[in-house]
């Protein structure tokens, strides 16, 4: 669609808000589906006030590291339907391509496609997560392992989900398109039952499209969950999610000259036979709360997830001003999680100091298989290559293709038993203790099938805790903190347990931080840190012995960042943030030399958002992203250049039960890349794009 049609679009939508009928706004803040939620801590709108991810429902202002949510409300303003649409206005984070089929972050540097959480327990399969079924975003920077185990060392991102409340039925449903064919149905009802019983219903069906000349797909989920209160003090949760993506695999563009390949911002380079991928994913959980005494709660929860995904891809692998050189593959992974948790807090007082106390036990068992086998190309001899060079187009010419036979056949066990115990003590209003430990016991086992070898480690580590909280006013906190968190060398996925590395320990994360928070009103909170975070036992080659390795490598991340989110005035919504961080290898890594930047680590990032209800009919709003220039990779070869993206929205009411937004997404037409895989797979960002959206309410 020409840049002409998309504006002559969002104009006509501005047109159509701004002529409607003089009808009284609907208030979606306090009236809609999504806000029924009503949670002991949480404020409405943007500024969120307790993290459920740190298991004590300790208000954020005495929580000694950084951590940045996202409300429901905001989610809906800015009209995002997936967690990398959201996480793009966080500060510090930035998004890897995740070669075009999964979410994969960078937190302070430390890239994960496994540190995510679903409800606080491990949601670790690499996919494209939704928001339709969640109630806000948590991210949590810094060393983790505390709470949730291995990985996390430059923080996690947690998703809450909606859920039943006692009350009266409500309903909601939500239906938008954007200038590129894309559009998306959502529901979501509350339905009181008999008793002290509700049931919360969330649905939704996206079908995809793009600035590419091929690209499409379609996601369907549906999630049901059951909350029964069973007697005083019970309260039991009973929630199942099934989802289904099916979606062309993009690998974007290569690059040339050390930047983005110019003028093939549209081209698919890739075939429409074999770039697919899909997954099935389902995902049942399980959570009882009990007031054991005044003051003692105890929390059991259970997951059980399994998640079949098959994709393929041909990508560009090299580029000149002529040709492109291509190569592909294809994998099949399968994935089942169980995991249990139980968690003790107490809340008292000990000969005048208090104390909340965390004690937990977690188990969890992940069994997965993968296969995969490359892409053959036909040649002008009659044979076949790994590899194609053909001529650079708008629309490329690809050989004929076929497949090898299998390159990996491989299946991995991961037994985990962990216990960890947490004091936050007040030995006075003005200064608070944090101290703690967990103790990680596990067991990764891998096979290959193709020729029989299996491979086995155990480790167990500790994961120590210890933060300061000084605070000379009510609500003003100063705080110090140091946390430590690993990561076994099998990576974050435990696909595999290559023999060359069997024998070597975890790779170790330390966390430092110091920071201020101040809630300036109930509704509006700023906060600041500098953080350092150090990596080591990062593997090297062994020149003594080749094919071996040694754990001497090290990197090092540190950084400032601030932030400011809440209501300003009465009408004025607002959220930003900036997070300045650099990071370089210390000593020689297996990837890189020492004094190597780290790649996916821009020096400067800035993000704004605002709403503002000019009338109670008609809000609007505003975003920022400002992010300097990047590495692709830790080769420091391929440059991303900086880039500023303004996006805008519109809100009008039509009554109490109707409501309507435009969403523009880069007003200004800006070309940027927002993200890269490999040197030569960078994600092309999105020409400017408007999305019409329509919510009612029952």
């Amino acid at each position: 669609m020409s840049l002409a049609v998309r504006l002559g679009l969002s104009s006509a939508g501005i047109a159509l808000m701004l002529a409607a009928p003089g009808l009284a706004r609907a208030d979606t803040a306090d009236d809609s589906a999504e806000a029924m939620i009503v949670v002991n801590g949480h404020l409405g709108g943007y500024r969120i006030a307790v993290a459920d991810a740190t298991k004590t429902d300790t208000p954020l202002l005495d929580t000694p590291q950084s951590v940045t949510t996202l409300g429901r409300e905001q989610l809906d303003d800015q009209a995002a339907e997936r967690l990398g649409d959201a996480l793009r206005y966080v500060p510090g984070v930035t998004l890897g391509q995740g070669e075009g089929h999964r979410d994969q972050v960078v937190l302070r540097g430390q890239s994960s496609t496994a540190d995510f959480f679903l409800d606080g327990l491990r949601d670790d399969a690499q996919y494209y997560r939704p928001l339709y079924n969640t109630e806000r975003v948590e991210v949590l920077k810094g060393a983790n392992a505390l709470l949730f185990g291995r990985g996390g060392g430059g923080g996690i991102v947690n998703r809450v989900s909606k859920t039943p409340v006692r009350g009266k039925a409500k309903a909601a449903v939500a239906g938008g398109a954007d200038s590129f064919g894309a559009w998306s149905l959502a529901a979501d009802a509350n339905l009181p039952l008999s008793g002290a019983r509700a049931l919360r219903l969330n649905a939704t069906y996206e079908d995809f499209a793009s600035h590419r000349l091929i690209y499409g797909g379609h996601f369907a989920g549906i999630a049901p969950t059951l909350a029964a209160t069973l007697g005083e003090g019970s309260r039991l949760m009973l929630g199942y999610e099934y989802a289904r993506d099916d979606r062309i695999i993009d690998r974007g563009v290569p690059a040339l000259g050390g930047e983005p390949i110019r003028g093939f911002d549209r081209t698919f380079f890739g075939s429409t036979a074999i770039n697919r991928g899909t997954v099935d994913a389902h995902i049942a959980r399980a959570r009882l709360d009990h007031e054991l005494a005044d003051g003692l709660t105890l929390s059991l929860a259970a997951q059980f997830a399994r998640y079949d995904k098959a994709y393929g891809n041909v990508l560009p692998s090299g580029a000149t001003a002529t040709t492109v050189t291509l190569t592909g593959y294809a994998s099949t992974a399968r994935r089942s999680n169980a995991i249990g948790q139980a968690n003790l807090v107490w809340k008292g007082m000990t000969g005048g100091i208090g104390h909340t106390l965390l004690a937990g036990l977690e188990a969890g068992s992940q069994l997965g298989g993968t296969t995969r086998r490359n892409v053959l190309f036909a040649t002008g001899s009659g044979g076949t290559a790994a590899s194609a060079t053909i001529p650079l187009a708008t629309t490329l010419a690809l050989p004929a293709t076929s497949w090898s036979g299998l390159v990996t056949d491989a299946h991995s066990s991961v037994r985990t038993v962990s216990a960890y115990v947490q004091d936050q003590i007040e030995l006075a209003p003005f200064l608070q203790l944090v101290a703690g430990a967990r103790y990680d016991h596990f067991r990764i086992a891998a096979t290959n099938r193709l020729n029989g070898a299996a491979t086995a480690r155990s480790d167990g580590m500790w994961s120590p805790r210890l933060g300061m909280i000084l605070k000379p006013r009510a609500n003003l906190s100063l705080y110090a903190s140091y946390a430590k968190s690993f990561l076994p060398q099998s990576g974050d996925q435990f696909s595999t347990l290559d023999p060359s590395y069997q024998s070597l320990e975890p790779e170790q994360f330390r966390n430092i931080e110091l920071g201020a928070k101040w809630d300036i009103t109930p509704s509006l909170a700023v906060t600041a840190a500098a953080f350092q975070v150090d990596r080591s036992n990062s593997r090297v080659s062994d020149p003594a012995n080749p094919g071996f390795w040694v754990l001497t490598g090290a990197s090092r991340v540190k950084g400032a960042e601030f932030s400011l989110a809440g209501l300003l005035t009465d009408r004025w919504h607002g959220s930003l943030g900036y997070t300045w961080q650099e990071g370089e290898v210390r000593a020689a890594t297996s990837a890189a030399p020492a004094g190597r930047q780290l790649d996916k680590l821009p020096h400067h990032q800035f993000s704004a958002w605002t709403r503002y209800d000019v009338t109670a009919r008609l809000g609007l709003g505003l975003g920022l992203v400002h992010q300097s220039s990047q590495f692709a990779t830790i080769s420091n070869a391929v440059r991303l250049p900086g880039f500023t993206r303004l996006d805008a929205a519109v809100y009008y009411s039509l009554g109490e039960r109707l409501s309507l937004q435009l969403n523009v997404e880069n007003l200004t037409d800006t070309r940027y890349f927002p993200s890269a895989h490999t040197d030569h797979n960078i994600a092309t960002g999105e020409p400017i794009n408007a999305r019409l959206t329509a919510r009612i309410k029952f």
